[in-house]
């Protein structure tokens, strides 16, 4: 006759695995569930990041195209930071002289040419009086100063 303790024992094993494994079966489930939304959740950001970047991309492209300010003159003025620096360079002027003549400091003429601001629209007209000047000109007006 078999131990009634071994047959308890092995009874309360079995109702438990069956317990455990109903409980498991739930978390599985759940889990599945979870990793679905998370794709979708992750889907969804790749579509909005792209949606974003085209849509950054379209602004940059607009504000270069609306981004001539008119002068009084009509003309449109534009600004190119390579430009400024090109034309400084060409004039050998320090980054403080050429500030002088556009009437800013050499550190905006510096930040302007690193791209870190952009010039108001009366300092562009002051930029295009001066790149309106020639090495002559630039000279006799510094040494005026």
């Amino acid at each position: 006759m078999p131990n009634i303790a071994s047959i308890l024992k092995a009874e309360i094993s079995r109702v438990a695995r069956k317990e455990v494994r109903a409980e498991i079966e739930i978390l599985k489930k759940a889990s599945a569930l979870h990793r679905s939304s998370i794709a979708d959740l992750r889907r969804q950001v790749r579509g909005l990041e792209k949606e974003l970047r085209r849509v950054a991309k379209s602004s940059a492209r607009s504000r270069l195209v609306d981004a001539p300010e008119a002068s009084e003159s009509g003309q449109a003025r534009r600004f190119s930071a390579t430009r400024l620096a090109g034309h400084r360079e060409k004039l050998g002027l320090s980054a403080a002289a050429y500030g002088q003549l556009a009437g800013v400091s050499g550190q905006t003429i510096y930040n302007w040419e690193q791209g870190k601001g952009r010039p108001k629209p009366e300092q562009l007209q002051s930029l295009a009086s001066v790149r309106a000047l020639g090495r002559r000109e630039v000279a006799e007006w510094l040494s005026a100063k």
